[in-house]
């Protein structure tokens, strides 16, 4: 039994040494800078149609793909990737071109910082340096650190045990090195294994918390509305796009591939609580409270904080293909004045999805915004369409009250119309020009058009055109459901000096059965339509009967 207990004791101890010993063979390698980057972008997901980005706190994501060069040493080695975003999902890391792969995957979980220099430095000897209040002049020595930074710092001199700063003079900690495992910059790093050794471009690609982006666009009326060819009242618009991205993250990406994914994900994982980024605590020193207990301790008194100065507006860069600004009045002057060449984001399929490749390089910045020209179209056709819905439920009486329109702005999206391209969904902002100017007219938001679809976006109501309509003469009888039809009619006036159309929502599709002569019937968005041509500083009435559908 003493033998075998020896022969196990033996084992162990051979088997410590080993681990001892692979554990001081293995080398740490620092990956080189990215020589290539790749940044694409995926908006929130939980942000509908009409919801503004939240730059403050972006809850959308990105793929970061980086290519880096490694040199390994022959056996096993850890390579280290510095700088990656804070909000890395570490668990989403992809490692490729390495000759062994990899064998273990690891990210810092805190940064270098005046908390982490002291936690690291315990029991070490550190350089403290003081101003003698006497002379003034600077006097060092050496101390042991032997509290945490987690309260009151202490540290062990000749002189004994004292606190730091608790005795009103100025004190400077000096470390002679930043403690193993720290890094200024976070840090992701994998465990590799190469037999032969040498030097490999490698690619990281990983899935990072805290971006956004949202498209804006700006459409400058060319022409007024009014009758165009074939008495369709086209007229001729501008139309620019720009993509808004914003990196919440403390890294920059230089010089980056950017891409941008439109359309919504199924996302079933928590990307925010799976980032876990690293941590950078600050030091806190707490001293005992100066003062008596008849009168207290001081409070210091620091006041209200100041608020921040609002920050100039970015200039214009008119001669730049791709212009960063925040000043939306600018971008449609300029666009007013004759726009540059503006690049147009390549469109790509990506699934269901969509997405947009921006032509040249550019620096996705960190905790900023940025604004990316991406989409510019001259001579894009589209009409204005009146619309109201008249219900079946409400009695129009001889002397009715006359009431505004609703009012679109109609494409299509396709070339002859002069789009047929993909639109993010956003928000618009209509201008016109006048006297004085471009001015705002009118402000709406945009979901996801894919090519070919018809664009319908909402205006706020017409001034110049408003109608009456309603039932006349008949009742809703609830025993005659399905076989009395009922009379319907509406007076449409339009002040405008020139024809407009207009369409009425007749009832919901399925529901009603509807007989209207001169005008053609469809449906459109659930609805029985008509539309109707008004002439110019005219009233046109229209009538149509009505009944509800039998039901069993």
């Amino acid at each position: 039994m003493p033998n075998a207990m020896r022969f196990a004791g033996l084992f162990l101890f051979a088997a410590l040494s080993c681990v001892k010993a692979s554990a001081q063979e293995r080398q740490v390698v620092d990956a080189s800078a990215p020589t290539d980057i790749s940044v694409t972008i995926y908006r929130d997901p939980t942000r509908g149609v009409g919801d503004e980005m939240d730059a403050d706190w972006p809850e959308g994501f990105a793929m970061i793909s980086e290519t880096r060069t490694v040199t390994l040493p022959v056996g096993h080695s850890t390579i280290r990737f510095d700088n990656v975003a804070e909000g890395m999902v570490a668990v989403s890391a992809i490692v490729t071109g390495l000759p062994g792969g990899t064998i273990e995957k690891n990210r810092n979980a805190e940064l270098l910082s005046p908390a982490a220099l002291v936690n690291g430095a315990l029991g070490n000897r550190i350089t403290v340096t003081r101003t003698n209040p006497a002379t003034g002049e600077p006097v060092s020595q050496q101390a042991i650190v032997r509290t945490r930074a987690d309260g009151g710092l202490v540290l062990q001199s000749g002189a004994g045990f004292e606190a730091v700063r608790c005795a009103g003079i100025p004190e400077t900690l000096t470390f002679d090195a930043v403690p193993s495992g720290l890094s200024a910059k976070p840090v992701f790093s994998i465990d590799t294994q190469d037999d032969s050794g040498g030097t490999f471009d490698v690619t990281l690609t990983y899935l990072a918390w805290g971006f956004d982006w949202q498209a804006d666009y700006i459409a400058i009326l060319n022409e007024k509305p009014g009758p165009g060819d074939n008495n369709s009242q086209e007229f001729q618009m501008s139309l620019l796009s720009w993509l808004s991205l914003v990196n919440d993250n403390g890294q920059s990406f230089e010089d980056a591939q950017l891409l941008v994914v439109a359309g919504t994900l199924n996302i079933e994982s928590d990307f925010e609580g799976l980032a876990d980024p690293p941590v950078a605590s600050p030091l806190r020193l707490t001293c005992y409270p100066l003062g008596s207990t008849s009168i207290g301790s001081p409070v210091q008194d620091y006041g209200s904080p100041r608020p921040l100065p609002a920050p100039p507006p970015m200039a214009f860069q008119d001669a730049a293909p791709i212009m960063v600004t925040g000043n939306r009045s600018a971008k449609a002057s300029m666009m007013a004045a004759g726009t540059p060449s503006v690049m147009s984001a390549s469109e790509e399929q990506l699934g269901d999805l969509k997405l947009y490749r921006v032509p040249e390089r550019v620096t996705v910045s960190a905790q900023g915004l940025k604004q990316v020209a991406f989409l510019n179209r001259e001579n894009v056709r589209a009409r204005l369409l009146y619309i109201y819905a008249c219900s079946p439920y409400s009695w129009r009486a001889p002397d009715s009250d006359f009431v505004n329109a609703e009012m679109q702005l109609v494409t299509k999206n396709n070339e002859e119309k002069g789009l047929g391209i993909a639109l993010p969904q956003g928000k618009m902002t209509l201008y016109e020009a006048g006297a004085f100017g471009l001015q705002v007219v009118a402000r709406t938001d945009l979901r996801d058009y894919a090519s070919g679809q018809d664009i319908e976006l909402d205006l706020p109501q017409s001034n110049q055109v408003n109608l009456s309509c309603g039932r006349i003469e008949e009742e809703l009888d609830p025993n005659n459901i399905g076989t009395k039809w009922v009379k319907m009619s509406a007076d449409i006036r339009n002040a405008n000096p020139h024809d407009i159309k207009i369409r009425l929502l007749l009832g919901e599709s399925g529901q009603w059965d509807i007989r209207a002569s001169g005008a053609k019937q469809q449906v459109k968005n659930g609805f029985d339509t008509v539309e109707l041509t008004i002439a110019a500083n005219s009233t046109r009435e229209f009538r149509w009967k009505i009944r509800s559908y039998m039901r069993d």
